[in-house]
């Protein structure tokens, strides 16, 4: 249960006067205005050089995460008092006006201490620990703000300062020259792409007949794990509705779960399957923007539609001259694995969002294809 801003306020004050320690920012809907600095939403502030969360938001991750250019992302959920999302079985929960989510994107430096360089794996004690993001090691990159208005949602970005102290809105978008260094020391230099609104909206618009803008992670089958909250693990749905920021929640066990993509124990479909749908579901569904393609790619989708011996809708560079969406048996006869392979424009799915190949997840739907048995005539 959340306490109310007088008494949170009131407690903050106490504990300041007593240990000086710093309180939480406490975070702000803006029902009209948008912020110039990412600070005066009090969603996350810099605290003894780390990220911390402000008051009452709380953290959550995904079971399997869409891939960035091999970015981190913190991810934050804030709603005003008094007011809760709906828990929905299928689609993504139903937010009230003035719900605030944020991502914010973030590397693990690299060794050489190079501004320019992030490393492509984590460093142990540097990450999040449920509370605080220390920023010794780590460079922040962006914040991505999708808050709740009365005439819906609306995504900003956040683009980081070089000292790490606050973020400044971005309207147009930017472009980082950065270079992913690997555990080995090889070096992949790459653009990271910070979206403008029209880009936020080509990947949040997920309806192509409303075109309005909707959250893609907050669904239960992509929260449905645990959290190392600072007071202890918990299941991500069940501490949501402890902390009433959502209700009609069904007991865990039953409620809906996509399998983490990396998890060896879990059947090569349902990693496969997890990954496709965080990936590209948001678009390749019946009513995403990739409609008119066929293509659908959500957890219940089967037979043609999920692309096994599909012929493309439209021909071109997209297909590399391959003639089915997959090829059972065939991963590098399909078109399916050749534009998850591939950083051309015109060629790489998805279209936006990154500018390196996932070779992990790259591999995990090679293996998948791999698997099929069947002939396509």
């Amino acid at each position: 249960m959340r306490i109310s801003f007088s008494l949170a306020l009131l407690c903050a004050l106490f504990v300041s006067a007593c240990t000086d320690a710093p309180s939480a920012p406490m975070p702000t809907y803006f029902a009209e205005e948008t912020p110039s600095n990412l600070s005066e939403w009090g969603q996350v502030t810099i605290e003894d050089r780390a990220l911390a969360l402000g008051a009452d938001v709380a953290p959550y991750d995904l079971n399997t995460a869409l891939f960035t250019d091999y970015a981190h992302k913190l991810r934050t959920i804030w709603m005003p008092e008094g007011v809760a999302a709906t828990y929905k079985e299928e689609t993504v929960f139903d937010f009230p006006v003035g719900a605030v989510i944020t991502k914010t994107f973030y590397y693990p430096q690299a060794a050489s201490g190079l501004a320019d360089e992030v490393a492509l794996t984590e460093i142990s004690g540097e990450l999040f620990d449920g509370a605080h993001l220390p920023l010794k090691r780590v460079k922040l990159i962006e914040t991505r703000v999708l808050v709740n208005r009365a005439e819906g949602w609306e995504a900003l970005s956040y683009r980081w300062n070089k000292e790490q102290t606050d973020a400044t809105l971005l309207k147009t978008g930017d472009i980082l020259p950065l270079t992913l260094v690997s555990a080995d020391g090889a070096k992949e230099p790459f653009n990271y792409i910070v979206p403008n609104v029209n880009q936020c909206a080509s990947c949040h618009a997920t309806d192509s007949n409303t075109r309005e803008i909707w959250p893609i992670g907050p669904k239960a089958r992509h929260l449905n794990r645990d959290f190392d909250y600072p007071h202890g693990a918990n299941n991500q749905l069940a501490h949501l509705q402890t902390v009433g920021y959502l209700t009609g929640v069904p007991g865990v066990d039953t409620a809906p779960k996509n399998a983490a993509w990396d998890d060896a124990s879990a059947g090569i479909e349902a990693l496969a399957r997890s990954y496709l749908d965080i990936n590209c579901s948001h678009c390749h569904s019946p009513v995403g923007p990739a409609d008119t393609s066929g293509l659908f790619l959500e957890p219940h989708t089967i037979g043609p539609n999920l692309g096994l011996c599909k012929l493309p809708i439209a021909a071109g560079a997209g297909t590399g001259n391959r003639f089915w969406g997959i090829k059972p048996g065939d991963p590098e006869g399909s078109i399916l694995w050749y534009r998850l392979n591939n950083t051309k424009p015109d060629v790489m799915m998805p279209e936006i969002g990154r500018s390196t190949i996932h070779d992990e997840g790259v591999a995990l739907i090679a293996a998948w294809i791999s698997q099929m048995d069947g002939e396509c005539e």
